[in-house]
């Protein structure tokens, strides 16, 4: 269980106000909280505020969190949405201890309940087509009207039930409903479907039941079976709560759990429809459920994100009434601050362009070499210079970083012709290279196309370690690796998903994909210390951003993705038409 601060201590939000209020009361001895995904697709950040909550509630005051599969529609459930979902939460930093559980567990339990209800005349089976019942439901303005099936007798509908129990009748012929009111205000309490007819195989229970509850009737009663307290949802589920009320009002549950909604979470970007998730991994628009541009848990993980900092923005957007949109910026700084104290330093080029220091024999030691010997310096007697793996924690100790005659710094840290506010590298300007030298751009080779290819500098044999020894000063420091000690690596820049805050606000959600939401830089090369990089950890590239190798690293191929830029560069552009 995550017990670290961002956890459970959120400060006051009603929720609490409602726990506190029924613990005086004595209305609750312990409070039990539950998290009950649909095994339909994977948990993504949405999920994880409401994760944070069931379980954190429950830590802060004591009680327990039951995971609950609700596995009610086998049509769209799987058992790798299950192994998913189990994975994540504990990623995530909870756990569940014993209590798990699934609502096909109480199916029998369901069923001799929805016989209660028809021995007390509150359900009935209905013929109508799924079409007809649309129909015959009736709007926000207009009631509905009775299905001519409606006035059955108890023990026709009992037959009728048994019968759907057995197997005689096709998908979609019949379904059982609660008799409630259809001239009700409230839709959800116009006859709602409690069974229908489903010929496919479950998960768990095989080819044993042909028929499943809806969400609606599973819910509920499976949260007063485990004698939950607490149930807590979105706001989507406040109009269903009065059923939730009615049914536990007519059956002999054994006990009485209530339900309170919260805003769900939103975020500009970005979008948090299942459905839509599905679609675009169904499609082949994204690399799968753990693709890093998207919102799942899995793919957040993939991305390098610690599971802290969800923790932590899952406790800045607080529990509330009231939807809202919350800026995905609010999601990067959380992850920044996370990795900015945990994340070790390395450097990383990612777009090279070679650097020659021409006088390297006045800095290098080569006493003891043999006379004439035809071989390179550079492998021969590297110089090393010292590196911080963080600056702020002087208990990670130190690197040393291979230092060479030839080089590679950034093609966007050189400008031709820069202007005034460029301070980096530029002809006949000096710049200091991060804890190495402070050398001057002499001469640049271009190749037929008149690209620059090579830069040829000389370095101050006086400012090792980046130091000025008499005092001047220089503006620019700049990032390397050397050209013969580096490695060769894949990096991967994501974007946000979509092009506009509001993606589909225009009427096509795929319309408003970005198709710069992934860049691939192939011929990047990072320090030879990123060789022990870990899958899944996150370091930070200096000057560049948070990075994570993937787990599609193989032996001589590195890869990593970008977790967050060091800077809200996205927003910026996106302000800027960019």
């Amino acid at each position: 269980m995550a017990s670290d601060a961002t956890t459970a201590t959120a400060g006051r939000d009603f929720i609490r106000d409602i726990i506190d209020t029924d613990i005086a009361t004595g209305r609750v001895r312990e409070v039990v909280t539950r998290f009950p995904p649909e095994p339909n697709g994977y948990l993504h950040i949405g999920h994880a505020k409401a994760i944070w909550i069931n379980f954190g509630v429950a830590e802060e005051y004591g009680g327990r969190c039951h995971l609950r599969f609700d596995d009610t529609n086998p049509s769209k459930e799987e058992q790798e949405y299950i192994d998913a979902i189990a994975r994540d939460v504990h990623w995530l930093g909870f756990d569940w201890g014993p209590h798990l559980y699934h609502a096909s567990d109480y199916f029998e339990q369901l069923y001799e309940w929805a016989e209660h209800l028809i021995r007390s005349g509150k359900a009935y089976v209905d013929d109508l087509s799924p079409e007809e019942m649309r129909a015959m439901r009736g709007t926000l303005s207009e009631p509905g009207r009775d299905s001519p099936y409606r006035d059955r007798s108890i023990s026709e509908n009992l037959d009728l039930f048994r019968r759907m129990r057995a197997g005689e009748f096709p998908n979609g012929v019949r379904v059982l409903r609660a008799k409630i009111d259809m001239a009700s205000g409230n839709i959800n309490l116009r006859d709602p479907v409690l069974y229908r007819i489903l010929h496919t195989d479950h998960p768990r229970t095989g080819e044993k039941w042909c028929i499943y509850p809806s969400y609606d009737f599973a819910h509920g009663q499976s949260d007063a079976i485990e004698g939950v307290t607490h149930s807590l949802c979105t706001l989507e589920f406040e109009d269903h709560r009065p059923l939730y009320e009615w049914l536990l009002d007519n059956l002999p549950v054994p006990s009485r759990p209530r339900q309170y909604e919260f805003a769900r979470l939103n975020i500009n970007y970005t979008v948090l429809s299942k459905r839509f998730l599905t679609e675009l991994v169904r499609q082949g628009r994204v690399g799968g459920w753990d693709d890093p541009r998207m919102p799942t848990l899995a793919a957040l993980r993939r991305r390098g994100v610690p599971p802290a900092a969800i923790r932590d923005f899952a406790r800045r957007v607080g529990v509330a009434r009231a939807n809202s949109l919350v800026d995905i910026a609010m999601f990067d700084h959380a992850v920044r601050e996370h990795l900015n104290k945990s994340a070790l330093r390395r450097m990383a080029v990612l777009r090279p362009l070679k650097l020659v220091i021409t006088n390297y024999d006045e800095l290098a030691d080569l006493s003891g070499l043999p006379e004439n010997e035809n071989i390179s310096k550079m492998i021969y007697a590297p110089l090393m210079v010292t590196a911080p793996n963080h600056p702020d924690d002087l208990a990670t100790g130190t690197r040393a970083l291979p230092f060479g005659s030839e080089l590679f710094i950034e093609r966007d840290d050189f400008m031709e012709h820069p202007p005034n506010n460029f301070y980096r590298l530029a002809p006949g300007r000096e710049v200091r290279l991060r804890y190495a030298y402070i050398v001057t751009c002499r001469e640049i080779v271009k190749n037929s196309a008149g690209e620059v290819v090579e830069l040829k500098c000389t370095a101050d044999p006086a400012t090792r370690g980046g130091n000025t020894p008499d005092g001047r000063r220089v503006r620019g420091t700049i990032h390397w690796v050397a050209a013969a000690r580096s490695l060769p690596a894949e990096i991967r820049l994501y974007n946000p998903l979509f092009t506009r805050p509001d993606p589909g606000a225009g009427g096509d959600v795929f319309a408003d994909l970005n198709p710069h939401s992934l860049e691939i830089l192939p011929e990047a090369r990072v320090e030879p210390a990123l060789a022990e990089a870990v899958i899944g950890q996150a370091v930070q590239f200096e000057r560049q951003g948070y990075f994570c190798l993937d787990p599609d690293t193989e032996p001589g191929r590195l890869v990593f993705n970008r977790t967050v830029g060091l800077r809200d560069s996205w927003a910026k552009a996106q302000a800027s038409g960019g």
